[in-house]
């Protein structure tokens, strides 16, 4: 368990309800049946840090129902700082429906008409919070839709004014944005902001339109103020560049 006085890792964006076939190999059509599992990028690299020791804390917004006030427990029962957390009262906690099909695709299914995450309003973050973060995580779903990619700017820029490392993980869902094209340019729209960002192959294939497996490709997403870019590559481990590329392989 981490001590209070060690440096807070705040995680910034949603948390949802994951439903997952309990049948594997299958189209969500197909399942017969879902498990409900505890989501979402950003609270999941909370739970992360915590067990592993570190101090975390997570800034959103869920549903005042059973599933919102099940996801905040979780988080507690993981030592989880849940300052930031926000109920509504007319929005749901977000859904979706996740499977792993025989193809090896993912298939998601979400549920937004809106939720609760999308509804976080600047006004309602806990600012004392985040001033004390010496990291800063967040995706780029809350960068959808007003009023939360607001939040999410004045979030991130206070954070920075208070010597916060950014930590950026794109965390790429097509389906929720209008198109690929505003995808490219919403997540790239704070790009230059970050000190750390992690993408897939998947994802620097989308961003870059090019082969993710050539090191020029992956290096026309780096800029000046990057300090890290990490790729993570599947089965084939992950490679990280820094200003003087290198590559880890397990």
């Amino acid at each position: 368990m981490s001590d209070s006085a060690d440096p807070l890792v705040i995680s910034f964006g949603e948390m949802l309800i994951d439903f997952v076939p309990d049948t594997s190999g299958v189209s969500l059509a197909e399942s017969p049946a879902f498990i409900k599992a505890p989501g979402g990028a950003p609270a999941n690299v909370a739970c992360a840090v915590a067990k592993l020791g570190g101090n975390a804390a997570f800034i959103g917004k869920v549903g005042d129902d059973e599933f919102g006030k099940m996801l905040v427990d979780i988080l507690r029962k993981n030592k989880v700082n849940t300052d930031g957390i926000c109920f509504d009262t007319e929005a749901r906690t977000a859904l979706a429906f996740v499977t792993l099909r025989k193809d090896g695709e993912r298939e998601f299914m979400f549920y937004r008409n809106p939720s609760a995450d999308m509804l976080l309003a600047e006004s309602e973050l806990n600012m004392g919070l985040i001033k004390k973060a010496k990291v800063f995580h967040y995706g780029s779903i809350s960068l959808i839709s007003e009023p939360c990619r607001s939040a999410h700017l004045a979030a991130m820029k206070v954070a920075r004014e208070s010597g916060a490392l950014l930590s950026y993980d794109p965390n790429v869902r097509l389906p929720l944005w209008p198109s690929k094209e505003a995808a490219r340019s919403g997540i790239k729209s704070i790009w230059f902001d970050a000190d750390f960002i992690k993408v897939s192959d998947d994802e620097v294939k989308f961003l870059t339109e090019g082969d993710p497996e050539k090191e020029d490709v992956v290096m026309s997403l780096w800029h000046d103020k990057l300090k890290l870019l990490l790729v993570t590559d599947g089965e084939k481990g992950c490679r990280y560049f820094t200003k003087v590329p290198s590559n880890i392989h397990p």
